[in-house]
């Protein structure tokens, strides 16, 4: 089973600097390599069962009375391939009203919303980068669907989040593959913050922040030199950080990624809503995403994972973002447990350099 790389080596040698994310200045990265030689406790790859079938198992084909009824089932009449339903121990509900208030600094809102649980596959063992990518295709399209369903269904819901766990260490407690979809009252924080920088950035570049960045990883290359000796330093070329490229779909590994082998998959063209994907653009990006993910389980092996979409709210208030946001997806693989230091200092530290993570991804045997 391959294990996580070590601490970069080679040219670069140890690194050890703050990366700013340039979508979320506020968010920092410390890229500190000489800490992945230091003894740690790295979460373990998740445990595989492959049996298409578990008879204890409420998301198997067959076990359809252990959850609630269907929500919605694709397709409708025969063996089902996608079931939504209701999460039976939700996060935001609509059970009960409770009126919104304040006192001093206190301030509370209803906690209400929906949640929804997509069985992504009707077999139980098989994991995303398994599956085909015609069944890939549909997944992300009923995400589309479903999100735009919930906007619809009622005007107190401000924010669809559509997310993934796979594994205990990412927050999954059942190990048949699965998302989530959580409409809730608000507009969560760090939606805001990219939503925000993305439009300062288009009043002074005209331009969609995200589509430089793909710019940026496509067409720039650099030689940095120390400014008192001369000597060099490092070098930045051209696709270093790209891991997957497709006609329409790119898959990225941010320059300041918060997770050791975090990747970006981005659409090409622009887009701020992801309720404009297309059929044709949902089997494209099917495909990519697919090797994105065989990447990650050839290079970690058994891989746990978060990956959430990130759209453009809905509503009036958020309308000026449509030419600076750039809709995208964000996959978060699980091979560390946060420090005390990250947790009181809000700084992400990643100890293998967002350089070697990508050469070692887009070096990964998945087949043709």
């Amino acid at each position: 089973m391959n294990k996580p790389a070590g601490p970069a080596q080679g040219a670069a040698g140890i690194l050890r600097e703050i990366r700013i994310n340039p979508v979320v200045p506020a968010e920092s990265v410390l890229v500190a390599t000489a800490r992945g030689m230091r003894p740690r406790k790295d979460e373990l790859p998740a445990p595989h069962d492959a049996r298409p079938h578990l008879d204890t198992c409420p998301f198997c084909r067959g076990n359809e009375g252990m959850t609630p009824p269907p929500i919605a089932r694709i397709p409708e009449e025969g063996e089902w391939k996608l079931r939504i339903v209701e999460n039976k121990y939700p996060v935001l509900g609509d059970d009960t009203e409770n009126p919104d208030f304040g006192f001093g600094l206190q301030q509370a809102i209803d906690g209400y919303g929906r949640h929804e649980v997509v069985i992504d596959h009707a077999s139980h063992g098989i994991r995303i980068h398994e599956m085909d990518e015609e069944h890939l295709a549909l997944l992300f399209l009923t995400y589309r669907q479903r999100m735009e369903e919930l906007y619809h269904s009622d005007d107190r819901l401000q924010y669809v989040l559509v997310f993934k766990n796979f594994g205990p260490a990412a927050g999954a407690s059942i190990a048949h593959s699965h998302s989530q979809i959580i409409a809730m009252p608000v507009v969560p924080d760090n939606v805001q913050a990219e939503v925000r920088n993305s439009q300062a950035y288009y009043q002074t570049a005209c331009k969609c922040i995200f589509c430089s960045l793909i710019d940026e990883a496509l067409t720039f290359e650099a030689t940095l030199y120390d400014r008192t000796s001369g000597e060099m330093r490092r070098t930045i070329s051209v696709g270093q950080f790209v891991i997957e490229r497709s006609e329409r779909f790119i898959a990225i590994k941010p320059f300041a990624s918060r997770f050791e082998w975090e990747v970006h998959v981005l659409p090409l063209f622009h887009s701020a809503d992801y309720l404009d994907l297309s059929p044709v653009d949902a089997a494209g990006l099917s495909t990519l995403f697919r090797r994105t993910m065989a990447r990650l389980n050839a290079v970690l092996g058994g891989v746990q994972y978060n990956f959430f979409i990130h759209s453009l709210p809905h509503g009036a208030a958020y309308s000026a973002g449509v030419p600076s946001f750039h809709w995208h997806i964000e996959i978060c693989p699980r091979t560390s447990i946060p420090t005390g230091f990250e947790l009181g200092s809000g700084l992400f530290v990643n100890t293998i350099s967002p350089e070697d993570a990508a050469e070692r991804l887009r070096n990964a045997d998945v087949g043709e």
